[in-house]
């Protein structure tokens, strides 16, 4: 029960690893917001944990949104702790090939979005003089890959803010961090594969295993590997760790 008594709001929370969030922090006796875009998804996922966890419908590419998601679960759950940036997008393509709609969408989602819902968590928060910020980041985001240009690149911008709002809120006594997992077992991998079945004539299925193989630990992620980390950031314990981004990825990359 390391978190007792705290709130937090996660972001893409309906499924996947944000859902996974939910479902460790609840276990660790936080309340709970689930936000995410797709308004059924989300409810019938807080309705599945319980009376501790709150569907929000929150569209993070849309500041209106933004404020009343944030608003509505400071009202149901009385005050902020933590917030986590889960919702991402993800996209592959050679350069010649990338759209400025893809581009675009991705930057909004994964960069803009973070960033204005950590602003919005940290207005709250500055009053109270504390708080954490987890922002999910993401090996991509250490170095670049020839088909996912566009997805390296926010992930990068990611680690980048983490460090500029870190640097900025830890004298309001607001711990920022970020985590970055590798390649992680799940629906969003599915489609993954099916980008470089695409672009590599590579078989259904074959790239995420040739990516599972290559693990030094052996095998992909799955979303409760990463849960571990994201409570640790949430606890005391954590609250001299300021602007950082841990890799949570098997040996996939050494910092």
């Amino acid at each position: 029960m390391r978190l007792s008594g705290k709130t937090a709001l996660i972001t893409g929370a309906a499924r996947g690893i944000g859902l996974e969030f939910a479902r460790a922090y609840l276990a660790e006796g936080a309340t709970v917001a689930l936000a995410d875009v797709n308004a059924a998804a989300v409810a019938l996922a807080a309705r599945d944990l319980g009376p501790k966890a709150h569907p929000i419908v929150m569209d993070v590419t849309q500041q209106d949104s933004i404020d009343h998601g944030f608003a509505e679960s400071i009202r149901r759950m009385g005050k902020l702790d933590i917030l986590i940036n889960n919702a991402a997008l993800f996209s592959a393509a050679p350069i010649v090939e990338i759209t400025r709609k893809d581009h675009d969408k991705l930057f909004a989602v994964n960069v803009a979005g973070t960033l204005f819902c950590t602003q919005a968590a940290a207005r709250h928060m500055i009053p109270r003089g504390e708080g954490v910020i987890i922002n999910m980041a993401s090996q991509a985001g250490r170095r670049g890959e020839g088909l996912v240009a566009v997805y390296c690149a926010t992930k990068s911008a990611v680690i980048s803010l983490t460090q500029s709002a870190g640097l900025d809120l830890i004298k309001h006594g607001i711990n920022v961090n970020a985590i970055a997992p590798g390649v992680v077992e799940g629906e969003h991998w599915d489609g993954v594969d099916a980008f470089f079945a695409r672009y590599e004539n590579k078989l259904p299925g074959q790239k995420k295993r040739e990516v599972g193989d290559a693990v030094p630990i052996g095998r992909m992620a799955t979303a409760q590997d990463l849960t571990g980390m994201a409570i640790f950031l949430a606890t005391p314990e954590a609250k001299y760790i300021v602007a950082q981004c841990f890799g949570v990825d098997g040996g996939n990359w050494m910092a």
